[in-house]
Parts: C-alpha cells; structure tokens; sequence
C-alpha cells in the first residue's frame, strides 16, 4: 500500500530546511529557468538538501523539474537555489521568451512567391 506523492517528500519541515526564511533575498527564479551545478567544490558544511539539488543539476534542468525530483515545494527551493546562486556553486540561464508572431501577411507573400515558380 502506498502512501501517493508523501513517500518522496522528506520528513524535515520546509521552514527548517531553508532556515525560517519564506522568500529568497534576491529576485526568484522563474519555474522555467535553467539550472546547473558549477564545477566548483562543494563544501563539507552543505545541507543534504543543498548537495541533492547540485547532484540533480550536473546537466540542464528547470526549477520546477528540480522541485519535482526533490519532493519539495517550489518556495522551498528558490530559497535553497538563491543559497547555491550567492555561493557561485550554480548558473542559471533566464528562460526563453516565446517568439513573437510571424506576420501573417508576409508569410503569404513568400508562399505566392515559392508557388509561382513552381
């Protein structure tokens, strides 16, 4: 018998996980932002939690992707991604934004164009 999505999710309280601290110091992370581990040293003195987030973050992977490996909610990880981002043991690149919209009217220009040398 399983106990659903609970089973994954560490038994520590999210406030002591991220020291009583509800909000990251600078601006958060968006859920679609990228993550990666640097190839700095981590130190000895890391939270379990900190050293799972780098082990998770050797490639690309967004924060809601890190949060859904981790079992933690998302508030709890910005705290903990703002922690690694301030010791230069992460890099983050912003999202993508989506591209604007092709304009229709030249795109059915290119489309008389090809067709009438065919």
């Amino acid at each position: 018998m399983t106990n659903g999505p609970w089973e994954r999710t560490s038994p520590v309280r999210p406030y002591v996980i991220t020291g009583g601290r509800a909000e990251s110091a600078g601006e958060p992370l968006s859920w679609e932002s990228l993550i990666m581990a640097t190839d700095a040293a981590f130190p000895a003195t890391l939270q379990p939690e900190h050293l799972a987030i780098l082990t998770h973050c050797q490639g690309l992977l967004s924060v809601a992707e890190v949060a859904a490996h981790l079992g933690q909610p998302p508030s709890v990880l910005q705290v903990l991604l703002a922690d690694l981002l301030e010791w230069g043991l992460i890099v983050t690149r912003p999202p993508i934004p989506p591209a604007e919209r092709a304009d229709v009217t030249m795109l059915r220009k290119v489309l008389s164009g090809l067709e009438s040398r065919l």
